[in-house]
């Protein structure tokens, strides 16, 4: 299975540099504006919200369901139960409005394959199962029971096809394999080298996804890998002529791409669906500033970041997207980047050179390991190791940046 195609509503020849500097350039400037308005707006909020949300998660079951909720944006740092309802609202719509071919649909969710529903059914089920296998431990403090939410089960979803055999054994083996491996990693490895969680968590899902494949091969009730499905819109309509490229559709198209990223990492890959977890986020901010991303009050130098690093991905492997090609520009937005936000408080320098250093790195790791795995695995395994590679390099090496270590 080849990586997941642009869906877009053309096939792009190659990209202008012009066009695409300008989108990524626009992308970066609304999310600083944003950032610079939700800081603004919160600047000098105290509380412990985060710190007396995983106080009462021992024993109080509506903690424990927000909690779970919450972990459907912890891939992207939020960690807010509130961005987890934009989410899914949004990748609904999504659905809704692709199904009936409405154009401000965006891209084709789950990249056209029409198994959003199978996806996103398996990896919730994924995610519940891991939190009442390994929720126990949640009294002792943190623990990565968001990890098989992002990896296992969406994953053989779209290789092996929709239908609840799929759906079950996906989200199954995802909760077996990947939050007691991240568990093992954080004690082992992670915890004793002073390395950011993602590492761990990562290097999981690239463990427990590549022996959940190798599993599946001799399970006699699993289809194996079958041809996705070609998802056209409801109503029969004339393909609208193409049009050739400018400057101003080059940048629009990359100030798409930029927000598609947002919701990559769930294999929704959707605007709508972006836009829906980042209006969450927003609104969890004004809320309580002190609950996302685990109370450290540092969700602007997020966003921006991960704005940053997408567009600088975007324009620097611009050539991948040709004639419909993909490239892992997401990778660093839920790994590098947000990592080194949070390992050096908030360090705006920390950020935008982890963010950088992560765009050009991370599709140099993830495309050479993608080729070479067999062809019933997902090809987002590359992408989980350069994840958990270059956040293990890079993110200590800011350290030694001015004014960014101790």
């Amino acid at each position: 299975m080849s990586a997941p195609s642009d869906t877009g509503r053309r096939s792009r020849p190659e990209l202008t540099l012009p066009g695409t500097l300008l989108g990524a350039a626009a992308s970066v400037i609304v999310a600083g504006a944003l950032a610079l308005g939700l800081w603004a707006a919160t600047r000098g909020a105290v509380g412990d919200s985060y710190t007396r949300w995983t106080a009462e998660l021992p024993g109080d079951p509506l903690a424990r369901a927000t909690w779970t909720l919450g972990d459907m944006t912890e891939p992207q740092f939020y960690k807010a139960p509130v961005a987890s309802v934009g989410l899914l609202l949004g990748a609904a719509l999504a659905w809704w409005a692709g199904r009936r071919g409405a154009r401000w649909a965006g891209r084709a969710i789950a990249y056209g394959t029409g198994r959003w529903p199978w996806v996103f059914g398996a990896a919730t089920l994924s995610l519940v199962l891991s939190n009442l296998a390994f929720g126990w431990r949640l009294g002792e403090g943190w623990q990565p029971t968001f990890v098989p939410f992002v990896c296992v089960a969406a994953a053989l979803v779209l290789v092996q096809g929709a239908g609840w055999r799929v759906l079950l054994t996906g989200a199954v083996l995802g909760a077996v394999t990947t939050t007691p491996v991240a568990m093992l990693l954080i004690a082992t490895v992670t915890d004793p080298l002073g390395l950011p969680y993602v590492v761990a968590n990562t290097a999981a899902m690239s463990i427990g996804t590549a022996v959940s494949f190798l599993v599946c091969r001799v399970l006699p009730w699993m289809p194996g890998p079958v041809p996705a499905p070609v998802e056209s819109p409801a109503p029969a309509t004339e393909p609208a002529p193409l049009r050739a490229p400018t400057v101003l559709s080059d940048a629009i198209w990359t100030a798409r791409r930029v927000l598609t990223d947002f919701t990559e990492t769930q294999f929704y890959a959707n605007e709508l669906a972006s836009v829906g977890v980042l209006v969450g986020v927003v609104v969890a901010v004004l809320v309580d500033p002190t609950l996302p991303a685990y109370g450290g009050g540092v969700i602007p130098a997020i966003l921006f970041a991960q704005a940053l690093t997408s567009a600088v991905g975007v324009v620097v492997w611009r050539r991948l997207y040709r004639d419909g090609g993909w490239a892992p520009t997401y990778v660093s937005l839920v790994s590098v980047a947000p990592a080194a936000v949070i390992t050096y408080d908030g360090s705006l320098v920390a950020g935008v050179v982890g963010a950088v250093v992560g765009a050009l790195l991370c599709p140099l790791v993830a495309r050479p390991v993608s080729r070479r795995l067999p062809a019933d695995f997902h090809p987002f395994i590359g992408n989980t190791v350069a994840m958990a590679v270059v956040t293990a390099v890079v993110v200590p090496l800011l350290g030694f940046l001015p004014g960014v270590g101790a």
